[in-house]
């Protein structure tokens, strides 16, 4: 068994990932399962350096294997906002309500067919010496609706529809998110590097 780090409290983001990994390979912890664990300030103004900075601080701190993943949304009439500071858009770190209404202020002037958007994710694996020894990255795109629609998700996931579907994430069962989403197209990614990681 392999034992890995997700250097994130985020219970969902738990979830998803685990769900993706063999659980019969892999054992995967979040930070809020780790009392020692330290918080990671983001400083990267990219998301594959903020997930290479929450990966390698984190292990060399723990002395552990950390998956280190950083994601967010780029809304192309914001200029690529809000980014890497997806999470605290509003000012208050993860506060999706607060997050979700700012977006939707910042977009009522702009007319539909110009509300694409994208959700990134960057993901790191780092050893437990702080080497980053492996990276992923996924992109899935879609437009913002002007109202939250689903009860499903988190983050921006009830304004964030995917087109094909007609659908917002949040509206979307766990299985199809899973196929479609930024951050399992960068696990998909990930996976195969990881096991072969992992049998060296």
């Amino acid at each position: 068994m392999f034992d890995l780090v997700l250097g994130t409290g985020n219970q969902k983001k738990l979830v998803e990932l685990r769900s993706m990994l063999s659980a019969d390979r892999y054992s995967l912890q979040s930070l809020s399962e780790i009392p020692n664990a330290i918080d990671v300030e983001e400083t990267g103004s990219t998301f594959a350096e903020n997930a290479a900075l929450k990966a390698t601080e984190q292990a060399k701190h723990l002395g552990r294997w950390v998956l280190g993943e950083d994601s967010g949304l780029a809304v192309d009439a914001l200029q690529g906002a809000p980014g890497v500071y997806s999470a605290r858009y509003s000012g208050v770190h993860g506060d999706d309500e607060a997050n979700n209404d700012k977006l939707l202020q910042a977009l009522a002037d702009v007319p539909d067919t110009k509300r694409t958007a994208h959700y990134h994710c960057q993901i790191a694996l780092s050893d437990p010496e702080g080497n980053v020894r492996l990276t992923a990255g996924g992109t899935c795109s879609g437009l913002i609706r002007r109202q939250r629609d689903g009860g499903g998700g988190f983050g921006y996931d009830p304004l964030f529809e995917i087109r094909e579907y007609h659908k917002t994430f949040a509206q979307l069962d766990l299985i199809v998110k899973q196929a479609l989403s930024h951050r399992s197209r960068a696990l998909r990614q990930l996976i195969p590097k990881l096991d072969r990681l992992v049998r060296e």
